[in-house]
């Protein structure tokens, strides 16, 4: 059983992919167990970014740099310093902007809190920006990603990915119950490592 030292401020952000927000299972169930470890939350929100971009590598990027602008803007003025521990939580596109944004924020300082990063199905181009503790998952069948690709870069740079056949961007499959299976696994890892 995990206790909470009351006198660590942690903080917990959490990057939705584009029509997968906060109350979607992945990042549902992660800010509760965030929660219940004794984080803060903020929840990131995007709005007007473009819907149709799967395989528009332009258009993917400029929804990438649309959702990077409104993220920058949201945290604006938040002291990182005042946490020992701060924890970014992501889903596709999301992964993405939260990688860049602690790749800018965070590069060079000395003085930073502990930062780890939790990237549910990422995108390509997160790998770009990956640094520091980092967890990832991503789906056999995800649509939105070279799957072999991704699983070359995570073991390349270290990243523990884990796999879920037969899933797609979502980590979902057409079974129901496989389904609750797999969430109650993908939670089971990320318990672990908050």
């Amino acid at each position: 059983m995990n206790t909470i030292d009351n006198n660590t401020k942690r903080l917990a952000l959490i990057f939705p992919g584009i029509g997968y927000h906060k109350d979607k299972p992945l990042l549902y169930y992660s800010t509760k167990l965030a929660v219940s470890k004794g984080y803060e939350i903020i929840n990131i929100e995007y709005h007007d970014l473009p819907h149709k971009i799967r395989g528009d590598l332009a258009m993917m990027h400029k929804a990438a740099e649309m959702a990077y602008e409104q993220a920058a803007k949201q945290l604006n003025g938040i002291d990182f310093s005042q946490y020992e521990d701060v924890l970014f939580i992501g889903k596709s596109i999301g992964t993405a902007v939260l990688a860049k944004y602690v790749s800018d924020l965070f590069s060079g300082e000395h003085n930073c809190p502990r930062i780890r990063q939790i990237w549910y199905t990422p995108v390509e181009a997160t790998f770009s920006f990956a640094s520091g503790d980092i967890i990832a998952f991503i789906g056999d069948d995800d649509p939105w990603s070279d799957v072999c690709h991704i699983k070359l870069m995570a073991s390349d740079l270290g990243i523990p990915l884990h796999s879920y056949p037969g899933c797609n961007h979502s980590l979902e499959c057409d079974d129901t119950g496989r389904n609750i299976d797999i969430l109650r696994d993908v939670m089971r890892i990320t318990d672990t490592f908050i």
